[in-house]
């Protein structure tokens, strides 16, 4: 029986995650129970809206899954309600379409920043603030990529809030907006396009939380405009793998 003090969206108390500091967050709900399989005496805690929950061990460490939904806002919900049980270090596990022609489906992409197009991190920090991740939980997932021997790239990365502003820009009313900013994150050499780490990079910058991400690149349309070799990969299964990896990393050299 949970106690007095669950969280209204993910339904989780601080005594439900048994010490349990760091939490795995795809967006997919569908996606907790893949990852979950890798942690030690994984068990269902909880599932309410789109968050489904997940509780499990590496090095003997509690570790948590637990699924954001789709954007910016209800990332931000997780994450608000996660800090307020407990947990400090978080990493996203997603999908994302590829920009940089060099960065093709089955790829994986580390952000080191994101561009802030979306509205949910204007209502935390004024657009000047840069969105990044934390170096140490950069680090573990570079060092985790490497160790694996998985194609990959840290950059900056494209947040926004409509998928379909994105992909048919031009029967937007702002589509001269859309449009031309596209362009610019283009020729900036920006990695890929998603919608939530802004999002999770601005709410963990203000409540002095340790956030990253790994984003597999499931297709690029810039290769498919210019005509260039373009399949498809929603295999998720190898930045799994990563973010597991990253996570014995930060386990077992910084304590955490």
């Amino acid at each position: 029986m949970k106690d007095f003090d669950v969280k209204y969206h993910i339904n989780l108390s601080e005594a439900d995650l048994e010490g349990a500091n760091i939490a795995i967050l795809p967006g997919d709900p569908g996606r907790v129970g893949d990852i979950a399989k890798y942690l030690d005496e994984p068990k269902k805690i909880g599932q309410n809206r789109e968050y489904t929950s997940y509780l499990g061990s590496i090095l003997g460490k509690k570790v948590l899954v637990i699924s954001t939904g789709m954007g910016g806002p209800s990332t931000a919900i997780c994450v608000e309600e996660l800090a307020m049980i407990g947990i400090k270090y978080l990493i996203r596990v997603g999908t994302s379409g590829g920009m940089r022609l060099d960065v093709q489906a089955g790829d994986i992409v580390i952000p080191t920043g994101a561009i802030r197009q979306e509205g949910t991190s204007k209502e935390y920090l004024p657009i000047e603030f840069p969105a990044v991740p934390s170096f140490k939980v950069v680090s573990a997932l570079n060092e985790a990529s490497e160790k694996l021997g998985y194609k990959h790239h840290l950059g900056v990365v494209h947040c926004k809030d409509s998928f379909y502003g994105q992909h048919s820009p031009n029967r937007m009313p702002v589509s001269y907006e859309l449009e031309n900013k596209w362009k610019a994150w283009l020729k900036a050499g920006t990695l890929c396009s998603e919608m939530e780490t802004s999002s999770l990079f601005t709410v963990s910058q203000t409540l002095n939380l340790d956030a990253g991400a790994i984003l597999l690149v499931v297709w690029n349309q810039e290769r498919e405009k210019r005509g260039l070799d373009d399949s498809t990969d929603f295999d998720t299964e190898k930045e799994i793998k990563v973010s597991i990896e990253a996570v014995r990393i930060l386990i077992s050299k910084y304590n955490i």
